[in-house]
């Protein structure tokens, strides 16, 4: 992907659509000395290169039940079967994220679940059953301090 430059503007409106998604174009123009049209057009133009990837609400998992976030390494038996392991864990609703990474795991993986049982349960009975998946290994967080958008520089 062709990395894209940034002006100071098109800097300020991202930092304010990633404060606040849902913060008027008209308010934001006017943070920004320019016309609501302007942002309008530079918003569509950051859409169009692929700067912005979408808005979307975020639900907090702990309001809604989900108590335990865990991080899950993954090693794969062999490199050929990684495109049917990440379409199984793609079918499994805990699994919030998945990335390759560097090291002895090949994926890593974000998952939501209600309690340590539950936790148990998607890893024993579901993620570990999963043809091609060697191992695993999990880091449960206790805590999240902060979490925030790429910042914009």
């Amino acid at each position: 992907m062709a990395k894209f430059s940034l002006d100071d503007t098109d800097r300020k409106i991202l930092t304010y659509l990633t404060t606040n998604a849902r913060m008027p174009f008209l308010e934001i123009a006017r943070e920004c000395g320019i016309s609501g049209a302007a942002i309008h057009q530079r918003v569509k133009k950051l859409e169009d290169a692929g700067v912005i990837d979408g808005s979307r609400m975020m639900v907090n998992p702990k309001v809604v039940g989900y108590e335990v976030c865990a991080f899950v390494g993954v090693q794969i038996t062999e490199p050929n079967v990684t495109k049917d392991v990440i379409g199984s864990l793609s079918k499994i609703p805990e699994v919030v994220e998945c990335h390759f990474i560097t090291g002895r795991n090949t994926l890593l993986l974000k998952i939501y679940c209600t309690n340590n049982e539950h936790l148990m349960h998607v890893l024993v009975n579901t993620i570990q059953y999963i043809p091609g998946i060697h191992q695993t290994e999990t880091f449960i967080s206790l805590d999240q301090p902060f979490s925030r958008e790429v910042a914009i520089f």
